[in-house]
């Protein structure tokens, strides 16, 4: 697996999100560990942990580190763990320092789900979560805002003509972090988005490319609420008017 790793647009973007040294990182749902794998190359966390609560997937994931990155032979400060279990119920009490959970590739719905359960048992913990969810991006954001999350940062991602939201959060509140219901950076193109960028002439390109990106997304978002209320089964209409909002 280190010798082979692709990962997608946006897996990349996510590994890119993870700056701060973490003791432990959780990556949940973690389907064949190419994300964890990646932040587990480059030692960006004491431990990573990998999770699914698919028994076959693990002990694919697990085979594959035993082969890549075996813990008795390697000169890493990084070790790993699997474990096969929900994530709702991760044991984060029996770890110290800070802590990381990545979940990515499900719905916003599930994700409320394992938000909402893993603060309920751990409210004495400040953790950070950085959240891709498929759809039902206004919900979560939503669910973040009543539980006072702080907003770390957040990126907007086109891969495989689909859009993601990514959100790096944090159970700290922070008054002037706060988390917006239908994004704010996500709808920026300053040349200063990437500073990875090596050039100017890169950084401009970056800019256009994620302004048509934002301007996309926001069109098919608004369409895509417009369709259901028109169906009349639900009023969102606020969620409409929250979007129409936006200026890019």
């Amino acid at each position: 697996m280190k010798h082979s790793l692709k990962l997608s647009n946006r897996l990349q973007k996510i590994e890119k999100m993870v700056t701060s040294q973490y003791d432990h990182i959780w990556d949940c749902c973690c389907d064949h560990g190419l994300l964890g794998s990646a932040l587990l190359s480059r030692q960006a966390a004491t431990t990573i942990h990998f999770v699914d609560i698919v028994p076959e997937l693990m002990a694919e994931v697990e085979n594959k580190l035993q082969r890549f990155y075996s813990n008795k032979h390697s000169n890493s400060s990084s070790s790993w763990r699997t474990h096969c279990l929900d994530v709702t119920r991760l044991p984060l009490a029996s770890f110290q320092g800070k802590q990381l959970i990545i979940i990515a590739g499900v719905g916003g719905d599930l994700m409320i789900k394992f938000i909402e359960a893993i603060y309920q048992a751990h409210k004495n913990l400040t953790i950070d979560f950085l959240l891709c969810p498929v759809h039902h991006q206004y919900p979560l954001r939503s669910k973040l805002i009543e539980l006072d999350f702080s907003l770390k940062d957040e990126r907007l991602v086109e891969d495989n003509q689909r859009f993601y939201e990514i959100l790096l959060v944090s159970s700290a509140s922070t008054a002037d972090r706060k988390v917006s219901p239908v994004g704010d950076i996500i709808w920026q193109s300053q040349l200063t988005t990437d500073l990875s960028l090596p050039s100017d002439e890169h950084s401009i390109k970056y800019a256009l490319t994620q302004a048509e990106i934002a301007d996309k997304y926001l069109k098919k978002t608004l369409n895509h609420y417009q369709r259901i209320q028109q169906g009349k089964t639900n009023d969102v209409q606020h969620i409409i008017d929250a979007y129409r909002a936006v200026v890019l």
